[in-house]
């Protein structure tokens, strides 16, 4: 048996006072609030005044009409999460879908069948107390995993450090056991891709809970000279050689200059990680009509048709691997998506398998003055 609802705030409108009276009799023995609203500029007046938890709203009014109430709730944010059952004493279907269609989530006909309106009630507050809930607890989630997920970040970077530290004074250290050396070596790398996993989780949290970028007029050539310069180091380490291809000029595009740092830092850091020891990767950025893009092109596997058909999807694994044992949480490439449509850009991938991955960023070209710099 489920456990009663609590009482709930009932907002009633209606140009009939009989008809207010009737549902707030009824409604009322179960212990709800009845706020009654004769017309619908009352309605959002009170509205304005007190939340309600569901409203009830006749469809055929003076002045406004139910259709015409429905839309201005559901235009304003603070009112588009309230249930809406209209009522009618028409039992046309036409007026029943287009209700349903402007927003209300049931239609009850009038005169009142009173079991049938206490049902109908009580089953639209059982589910908007329900999606309250769920609402509640999704975000007590992302909270505690936010503040997790932050110490984690913060301590990671600490130990990454310390075992850094221990590295590169064991390597100055003739007579250094090599069982402690590889210890050292573990925690260095092994920190780093949990670092990483952290980082990325939570830019796909910033990402989903809505991206407060701020565009400006940015250089891309020396947006990816500097992601380029940052993996140089990387590069040579697994033998890999990046020719690169950056006009100095006619490459300023409308942009939030650390998204796009996020972004061009994941795809190069995807095309290092998934090219094997001794190839190549050119990047290149070049003027394309209205639009100014960078093309990252590696020498690695390749995407078979299923890896594009999901390669944009939270935690998916593709077909490729890492090639040097490095993490791969399958969350890079969806901020990376979500960051370029968000700067008004798009996101391309060109690839064969076995003939390696291009990847183009494309974002809108900002306005120039006669000297090149940027409006």
């Amino acid at each position: 048996m489920n456990p009663p609802l609590p009482s709930a705030r009932i907002l009633v409108v209606d140009d009939q006072p009989a008809n207010i009276q009737v549902a707030g009799a009824v409604l009322g023995r179960l212990g709800h609030e009845i706020i009654p609203a004769c017309d619908g500029p009352t309605a959002l007046r009170r509205l304005a005044l007190h939340l309600p938890d569901l409203i009830l709203l006749d469809l055929i009014m003076p002045e406004m009409d139910g259709y015409e109430v429905c839309r201005l709730l559901k235009n304003n944010p603070e009112w588009s999460s309230i249930p809406v059952i209209f009522l009618s004493a028409a039992d046309d279907k036409d007026f029943v879908v287009r209700a349903l269609e402007s927003g209300g989530v049931d239609y009850i006909t009038k005169p009142f069948n009173h079991a049938e309106l206490v049902s109908r009630v009580q089953t639209q507050l059982a589910l908007k107390y329900a999606h309250d809930r769920l609402t509640q607890l999704a975000e007590d989630k992302d909270e505690l995993l936010g503040i997790l997920a932050h110490d984690l970040k913060n301590h990671l970077g600490g130990m990454q450090m310390s075992a850094q530290l221990l590295n590169e004074r064991l390597s100055h250290s003739p007579g250094a056991d090599g069982r402690t050396a590889q210890l050292a070596d573990n925690m260095q790398r092994t920190s780093g891709q949990l670092l990483a996993f952290v980082k990325e989780f939570l830019a796909n949290a910033a990402a989903d809970h809505g991206l407060a970028l701020q565009p400006n007029a940015v250089n891309f050539s020396e947006a990816a000279a500097a992601a380029v310069q940052h993996y140089k180091e990387a590069a040579r380490n697994k033998q890999l050689e990046l020719h690169t291809e950056f006009p100095a000029s006619g490459t300023t595009v409308l942009a939030d200059a650390s998204a796009l740092d996020q972004v061009l830092d994941n795809v190069l850091s995807n095309a290092l990680k998934f090219s094997p020891p001794g190839r190549s990767i050119a990047v290149r950025v070049r003027a394309d009509g209205g639009f100014v893009q960078c093309s990252i092109k590696d020498q690695g596997p390749g995407f078979t048709d299923a890896d594009k058909a999901q390669m944009f999807r939270r935690y998916t694994r593709l077909s490729a691997r890492p090639t040097g044992g490095e993490p791969s949480s399958g969350l890079g490439l969806s901020i990376v998506r979500k960051l370029v449509l968000a700067m008004g850009g798009a996101l391309l991938c060109e690839s064969t398998p076995g003939q390696g991955s291009t990847f183009i960023i494309r974002l809108p070209a900002a306005g120039t003055n006669e000297s090149g710099a940027a409006k």
